[in-house]
């Protein structure tokens, strides 16, 4: 069979979730508007609901955009995040594909793109396509698979390409939660912090997903429990290959492995839970109390493996507000393993996934 010659440079769309533009309520309005009504993300309300919810109610208190002099939570929480840099997810974001692009050399050409807001896939697409690329590979920055991540922006990709009348070969990358070079990298960032033996406790702490999700990506229909305790979270087969949280887990025996921890010294948990379904469990936020007031943790080292750079989630979710509630408890301190950000091993094991998907 005659496999068409590739005349183009490989195109590369390195994807991260989003952020706001900037720490304003009206930037935050903009983001949440266009991040909660994806049908991936809020997922169990018929669409003009789910718009006149989000727009209407949600996006508005939680920016603060009805009172611009009084910002909403989420805009307080940016405000901390936010650094002379701007946004470290979009920072890190545009150093990666500086370096990436670096390292691949001319015969590729390399865009960063956000899932909600900017720079946006459309635009970063639109100018791979100007390039004259033979082909785009896709590599959403989330080492798990989701839906409403990963899955979100395949569908966008996808909407956006449908659209073009020459579509060029296309390469949708769905996980590396297992990839060596990336499970080195984290277990490398845990020993340069010290002795492992120094902490009561280890929690791998995930950004959570409602139960129903999990269960609706169940090819089975009848395997997923999504509560933590079943078996078919500690073991990828076939039925569950494709199972955030059996990923999750996965991620987490490799670096334990990795680091050569026994299975008493650490924990899985999910956290950034909203609403009052019931999502992944165990939450980080009862194993921590659990460690703190039962087990007399005093100092826990906690890794964030769904994350390749500084966030809300990591930044302020577990460097700030959990570390309060761990203190109150009568803990003393959750040191943070580094996210990946713009370290040269990093960069290294996204340019290797690259060229073999490429």
């Amino acid at each position: 069979m005659h496999v068409q010659q590739h005349f183009g440079k490989k195109g590369v769309l390195l994807v991260n979730l989003g952020t706001p533009d900037a720490p304003t309520p009206r930037a935050v309005n903009r983001y949440l508007g266009e991040f909660l009504t994806d049908p991936r993300v809020i997922d169990n309300l018929p669409g003009p609901a789910q718009q006149v919810l989000v727009r209407g109610i949600i996006a508005p208190i939680r920016s603060g955009i009805v009172n611009p002099f009084k910002p909403g939570g989420s805009t307080k929480l940016y405000q901390e995040l936010w650094t002379e840099n701007g946004s470290p997810l979009k920072y890190y974001g545009e150093v990666l594909v500086e370096h990436v692009a670096k390292e691949l050399g001319d015969e590729y050409e390399v865009r960063l793109a956000m899932r909600y807001q900017n720079p946006s896939i459309d635009s970063a697409l639109q100018e791979l396509l100007a390039a004259g690329v033979s082909s785009v590979t896709v590599f959403p920055l989330f080492p798990q698979y989701a839906s409403a991540t990963t899955g979100s922006v395949h569908q966008e990709v996808m909407r956006l390409l449908s659209k073009e009348q020459t579509i060029p070969n296309v390469n949708l990358v769905n996980s590396y939660y297992e990839h060596p070079a990336l499970i080195k990298v984290f277990a490398d960032n845990a020993r340069d912090m010290g002795g492992l033996d120094d902490y009561d406790h280890i929690i791998f702490s995930y950004h959570g997903l409602p139960q129903r999700q999990l269960k609706k990506a169940d090819a089975s229909d009848c395997y997923c429990y999504a509560d933590g305790t079943s078996s078919c979270c500690h073991s990828i087969q076939q039925v569950n290959q494709f199972c955030y949280s059996a990923q999750c887990f996965a991620t987490t025996r490799a670096i334990a492995a990795e680091l050569g921890l026994s299975e008493d010294r650490y924990t899985t948990s999910f956290q950034s839970r909203l609403g009052f379904d019931d999502w992944a469990k165990p939450y980080t936020i009862d194993i921590l109390e659990e460690l703190a007031k039962e087990k007399g943790a005093k100092r826990l080292l906690c890794f964030s493996p769904a994350f390749v750079s500084d966030c809300l989630e990591t930044t302020i979710e577990i460097g700030l507000e959990y570390q309060e509630e761990f203190e109150e408890w009568g803990g003393e301190k959750i040191d943070l393993v580094p996210s990946l950000n713009d370290d040269p091993r990093w960069i290294k094991a996204v340019v290797e996934m690259v060229r073999a998907e490429s």
